[in-house]
């Protein structure tokens, strides 16, 4: 494992964020990450800047279906927002600290609260195919996680505490909001596994065992980069396959990709509206 030093985080960390600045004069308090199949939410944005994962230093470029790979800023719901059309994923080959580099600059830039979305499998059988659901919480399974090695003092602390990973406050408006627009939100936990293949039968089993409600390949670095930097999360997952051991079926994309097409109109209103309230 390849950590880079301080100096040379913040060395490319600048030079980032001083291309970003050149090319917009918005400074957002709020940071969205549209996971697989969720990227449509930028269309309900009115867009000022949009720039290219491909042309800002230093920064990973997504390789995965259903994500973009732009950085768009403007308004939602009112507010002044930068959002990730595409994420990055530890199985694509890149490090913890190069998955949460943009949480990182876009801290730097002013954001102070992340807002999170994924795209995920059902083990609760209560939950279905197109359903949304409110992390509560989550269980790190990837096996590494972005605060190896030396820590920076001036992102956060060595030790910091994750009792609350997912803000309370901003957990009640979500669910205040999803009551008053009659949306069904399940609440839970999610853990993330690296991937990139699906899990069998008896890591379901597992998985459940241990209080996972959904599992997926992503987010948790990037909560755990933003939580150490002090920022307030919120996070919601959209259902995609139903992962229940004793009636499991092989998935592929295209289905993945069309759940994720119903639950993301139900997560784009939760996600506005609760911007709105803010």
């Amino acid at each position: 494992m390849q950590i880079e030093s301080t100096e040379t985080f913040r060395k490319k960390r600048d030079e980032s964020l001083r291309f970003i600045q050149s090319k917009t004069d918005l400074r957002p308090n709020y940071m969205l990450i549209l996971g697989t199949g969720l990227g449509q939410l930028a269309e309900e944005m009115e867009i000022e800047t949009s720039i290219s994962y491909h042309d800002i230093p230093h920064f990973p470029v997504s390789t995965v279906e259903g994500h973009d790979g732009k950085l768009l800023f403007g308004i939602l719901g009112g507010k002044e927002v930068v959002a990730m059309q595409g994420r990055f994923h530890y199985y694509e080959g890149y490090s913890m600290q190069q998955i949460v580099f943009p949480v990182r600059v876009l801290k730097k830039n002013g954001a102070d609260t992340l807002f999170v979305s994924n795209a995920c499998g059902g083990m609760n059988p209560n939950h279905s195919r197109g359903d949304i659901m409110l992390i509560r919480d989550h269980i790190n399974m990837l096996g590494d996680n972005p605060l190896m090695g030396p820590n920076d003092e001036e992102l956060g602390p060595r030790f910091p505490d994750m009792s609350e990973p997912y803000c309370e406050r901003l957990m009640d408006i979500a669910k205040n909001v999803a009551l008053e627009n009659n949306i069904q939100m399940h609440q839970g936990v999610y853990v993330a596994l690296s991937g990139p293949m699906l899990e069998t039968k008896a890591e379901y089993r597992f998985l459940r065992l241990i209080g996972a409600d959904v599992v997926g390949m992503s987010t948790i670095p990037e909560v755990i980069a933003a939580v150490h930097m002090g920022m307030e999360v919120l996070g919601i997952s959209a259902i995609t396959d139903e992962c229940f051991p004793d009636a499991l079926k092989p998935v592929n994309m295209e289905e993945i990709l069309e759940a994720a097409s119903i639950a993301e109109p139900k997560m784009t209103r939760v996600i506005v509206h609760v911007l709105k309230k803010l």
